[in-house]
């Protein structure tokens, strides 16, 4: 039995990771769980799956969960806050926590969480990219495993899979290439927030579902896999491959590629890194290859989509660089849902970030600091930028 914990229950990972819990044959039992506000979601959640742990990260909605507990006679304790989050991760009873909250919120938990030495199934790619020399340095003493569920570093996992880092030539990164594939600057400045978040291939909360869009998640998932696969960036590429058939490659020092194919159905990464690694029954549609017409790919335009360019210089200068761009990129995405700005002003609101902040790029990595940093480029976003 595998006892987890989910960070972001509500969310579209943390759904489709109840789907696979559904469909485990009781091998994985749910103790912990946490949300945002999503309280009616949570309740349905707390009364099919019976968690001992609540967490909500609103206070008042917090009480509501309480509230309902108290009324169904539920034997729950129910935490709020960040707090309440990191309660979730660190529960003794669990092996592995799911963190699948989006954004910054998920670093202290996930930190918190390698520390009581409970390995990650880590879909919050944020964490790596404000931390990751941290969090991988953690996870050594810990003695703890980091599990990717993304479906792209989940291939590139599978694909590594009995080889060295000394084998490696490079990690090939596939990219839908997301909504405006093929679109030029000139067409760019006049789309709408609807058109940025229909994502043709996946479905995905509003945040990734934009990143994906101006090619900032694939910025973010190159300095992911700089961190989980100790890879320099010049051995990381990215390449578009419309179809998402093939979901990562590595090519190898021999110039052999491996590559992992598969339906576009997050729910098969949940399942491998839930499992540690071991493969268990289907629980996405197999792949019919006399119905696939083609596997084609390009490469990506780093001058329309400057995110992506953006991600690779604040990667390779590294320190809090990288959490510069982050919390750069989340605060205008933000704004852009507000709509408060449009959506070709993302990488110019980056790019004016780094430039501001660039005496602290070289700041000492620690949490203080990459919180210190991220408050005052939220901040600076939102004073300035809209």
């Amino acid at each position: 039995m595998n006892n987890i914990s989910i960070l972001g229950v509500t969310g579209s990972i943390g759904i489709q990771t109840l789907d696979v819990i559904r469909k485990s044959n009781k091998e994985i039992n749910l103790v912990g769980v946490s949300a945002n506000t999503s309280v009616n979601k949570m309740k349905e959640i707390i009364k099919e799956f019976m968690p001992k742990y609540v967490a909500m990260m609103d206070r008042n909605a917090a009480d509501d969960i309480k509230s309902y507990c108290i009324e169904n006679n539920f034997n729950i304790e129910v935490y709020s806050a960040i707090e309440g989050l990191e309660k979730i991760a660190t529960l003794e009873e669990i092996d592995m926590v799911v963190t699948s909250v989006v954004g910054m919120i998920g670093l202290r938990p996930t930190i918190k969480a390698i520390e009581a030495k409970k390995d990650i199934a880590l879909a919050n790619k944020e964490t790596l990219v404000v931390a990751g020399e941290l969090i991988m340095k953690k996870a050594r003493e810990n003695n703890i495993k980091i599990y990717p569920v993304d479906s792209e570093h989940s291939a590139i996992f599978q694909a590594l899979s009995g080889y060295k880092t000394d084998d490696i030539s490079k990690i090939i990164l596939t990219a839908s290439g997301g909504p405006f594939r093929g679109k030029n600057l000139e067409y760019l400045k006049n789309v709408t927030v609807e058109e940025a978040l229909n994502h043709p291939k996946w479905n995905m909360g509003k945040k990734i579902s934009i990143d994906s869009a101006t090619l900032m998640n694939k910025g973010l998932e190159v300095i992911e896999a700089h961190y989980l696969f100790n890879c320099s960036y010049d051995k990381i590429e990215v390449i578009i491959h419309p179809q998402s058939i093939i979901h990562s490659m590595v090519e190898y020092k021999d110039a052999s590629v491996i590559a992992q194919l598969g339906s576009t159905d997050m729910r098969l990464p949940i399942q491998y890194a839930l499992n540690k690694k071991v493969r268990k029954h289907p629980i996405a549609s197999k792949l019919n290859f006399y119905e696939i017409s083609e596997l084609t790919f390009e490469k990506p335009d780093m001058e329309t989509f400057k995110c992506l360019k953006l991600a690779y210089q604040a990667g390779k200068e590294g320190g809090l660089a990288p959490c510069i761009l982050n919390s750069a990129n989340e605060e205008a995405v933000a704004l852009l849902l507000e709509e408060k700005i449009n959506f070709i002003e993302i990488p110019t609101i980056i790019e004016k970030a780094l430039e501001y902040f660039k005496e602290e790029k070289s700041k000492e990595l620690t949490l203080e600091n990459i919180l210190e940093i991220d408050y005052k480029v939220r901040k600076y976003v939102r004073d300035n930028c809209k």
